[in-house]
């Protein structure tokens, strides 16, 4: 993609609909998101779906907006997809929604664009609607995106609470607490001895080849985002009304994440996550389950976590690795700001 002088910057005109906000939409987004639905040039577009649709909306605010391992347009492509993905259904399109601040340097966008583009295309989703703002300076922090996800429901799916049940296994694709040590360390200018970087990526295929192997047997899917692992686990007790049981020895983090965490003071259990999923399957699937995942970059470091249980409904609770428990609660106020 053409870059245009770097001195150029977003203005009040570029968000009013006349010959700026034209010029833009045209020469930057239209070119870039290429495709029939999107070049009709309507309010909206019109799509054809079988069956059941899922459909996930989220607006990401994340600060930096470029960051190690990627960047704000990138983050929101994989965050949507993937919340569409969680619920059992194959991303199909995207609606992508600007709010640019008056002074954003153009490049800067023409960057975030070309890697939505490229972050939509490995994800297999069409961008066919959207929309642009521009507020004036001081009113936002450089640029807001919110994207909307369109899915079919996979036809074997039946991804609900309400299929757990005891004996389940509770099995995570990656390393957890990339995302949010990449982000702070970035943000406090803190140093570490290798490079940790954001693990944002689509979890639509793994999802995918999950419910095309195992079907039905594949009770249960969620991303810890916002919150961690933890919160998320203590979500799912709650929700099923039924205990967990998970293992510290079995918690896939690398060690320069976890001593990041123990130098921050932060639990690794309640840092955000950009590329890392549960899936909760019938007990007898469950190591199948972890070698299917096992076959994907972003699942190398699949394991079984944990376990439904009858006891402690609606707890979690952490067996650590030298034989003692504790209960593992939600997340209580805010740990890190602006992480997605």
């Amino acid at each position: 993609m053409n870059q245009t002088n770097t001195s150029e910057t977003i203005n009040m005109g570029h968000g009013s609909g006349g010959e700026l906000t034209r010029k833009l939409i045209d020469q930057l987004i239209f070119k870039a998101f290429d495709n029939p639905y999107l070049n009709d040039k309507h309010d909206g577009s019109i799509v054809n779906v079988k069956g059941k649709i899922a459909i996930s909306t989220d607006s990401f605010v994340i600060s930096p907006i470029f960051f190690k391992g990627g960047n704000i347009g990138e983050l929101a492509v994989n965050g949507t997809v993937n919340d569409v993905a969680m619920c059992g259904a194959i991303p199909k399109f995207l609606s992508l929604a600007f709010i640019i601040e008056e002074g954003f340097n153009y490049n800067e966008l023409v960057d975030i664009i070309e890697s939505i583009k490229n972050t939509a295309k490995r994800c297999g989703v069409l961008i066919i609607t959207g929309d642009t703002k521009v507020v004036e300076k001081g009113k936002g922090d450089k640029i807001f995106i919110n994207t909307t996800g369109f899915g079919e429901v996979h036809p074997n799916a039946a991804i609900n609470s309400r299929n757990i049940k005891v004996g389940d296994k509770i099995i995570v694709n990656n390393n957890i607490a990339q995302h949010g040590i990449a982000i702070m360390s970035q943000r406090e200018g803190l140093q570490f001895e290798s490079d940790i970087v954001s693990d944002t990526t689509n979890l639509n295929l793994i999802t995918q080849d999950l419910l095309d192997t195992f079907g039905t047997k594949i009770h249960f899917f969620r991303d810890p985002t916002r919150g961690g692992l933890g919160s998320v686990l203590h979500e799912i007790a709650t929700d099923c009304s039924l205990g967990i049981d998970i293992f510290e020895k079995n918690l896939p983090i690398d060690k320069q994440v976890a001593a990041a965490c123990e130098m921050l003071g932060l639990d690794p259990l309640y840092v955000a996550n950009e590329g890392v999923f549960l899936t909760i399957a019938d007990q007898h699937i469950a190591n199948d389950v972890v070698s299917s995942i096992n076959k994907f970059d972003n699942g190398k470091n699949a394991t079984i976590l944990g376990e439904i249980t009858e006891m402690h409904p609606n707890k979690v609770v952490l067996h650590s690795s030298v034989g003692g428990k504790r209960i593992v609660s939600p997340l209580v106020g805010e740990q890190l700001p602006r992480i997605c």
